[in-house]
């Protein structure tokens, strides 16, 4: 089954780098879980106050505007049975999946948060340069 993006998602994609935008558009087409954009490009105060609530670690997020002008990273949240899941498991795999499947047929790379070490963030992709 095909899903596609809402105007919402799409609307939160408004100044991502062009190429992240590909590959959620692909991968959109390609998850076996349907999914949301939760936020894309952020504001330096918006990441401020997500330090200090402890939701993210650093003011060097992929969130911001980079030197390109664009923001380099988004927080996709699975939909199951219609809602956002926090649960840690298919669904997220899923998504993952379908994001690193368009990164690769698009010849680009891409960062899962969910693969990280320490500090797992399973909404987060970033374009790796």
């Amino acid at each position: 089954m095909a899903y596609k993006l809402s105007s919402r998602s799409r609307s939160r994609l408004s100044g991502v780098h062009p190429n992240l935008v590909k590959v959620v558009m692909r991968a959109i087409e390609l998850t076996l879980t349907d999914f949301t954009v939760l936020e894309g490009l952020r504001t330096k105060e918006k990441q401020a106050e997500y330090i200090k609530r402890g939701v993210s670690k650093t003011m060097h997020s992929k969130h911001l505007r980079q030197t390109d002008g664009f923001g380099h990273a988004v927080d996709l949240g699975p939909l199951v049975d219609g809602k956002i899941s926090w649960e840690w498991g298919q669904a997220y795999d899923d998504v993952s999946s379908a994001m690193k499947k368009a990164a690769t047929e698009l010849g680009l790379k891409i960062q899962w948060g969910g693969d990280w070490k320490s500090f797992k963030d399973g909404p987060h992709y970033e374009l790796v340069p």
